[in-house]
């Protein structure tokens, strides 16, 4: 089943509480937090901070987040070996990537890219996809 568009709308409207767990997590202010900010880069992000925000999301929201869920999600309907050869993304896996975090800028999405450094490009608007992907799975489910 084709995943329906996310809009910015659907973003805006869990976007105050995302940026309020992803500030107790980080130990920051809420105004810090901007949508497009690099959690990585701009907010100095560690990949413990990523469990935490996932864990603090789940409970803030009442979903559940897989872990791996955003490359898994990034990925799509491609396979693993046309995702990535040897902890590189492949061209393919670049513009599937590029496709589905459409809020990065593209100069942020390197040829050569390693599957470990996709975090780096995670923003606030990343988990809130995040967590509008896993609601609507709740609502299917019920």
């Amino acid at each position: 089943m084709a995943q329906k568009e996310i809009t910015k709308d659907e973003i805006m409207a869990v976007f105050p509480t995302v940026a309020e767990t992803m500030a107790d997590a980080l130990g920051c202010d809420v105004e810090d937090i901007k949508i497009d900010v690099s959690l990585i880069e701009g907010l100095d992000a560690e990949s413990i901070d990523f469990l935490d925000m996932v864990f603090r999301l789940e409970r803030a929201f009442k979903i559940k987040i897989p872990r791996g869920k955003i490359v898994e999600n990034a990925r799509g309907t491609l396979s693993e070996a046309e995702f990535e050869q040897k902890g590189i993304v492949t061209d393919v896996g670049l513009a599937q990537l590029r496709s589905y975090l459409s809020e990065v800028p593209a100069d942020r999405f390197k040829p050569s890219m390693k599957v470990k450094d996709i975090p780096r490009l995670f923003t606030p608007e990343t988990f809130c996809k995040l967590v509008i992907t896993a609601q609507r799975e709740v609502g299917a489910a019920a």
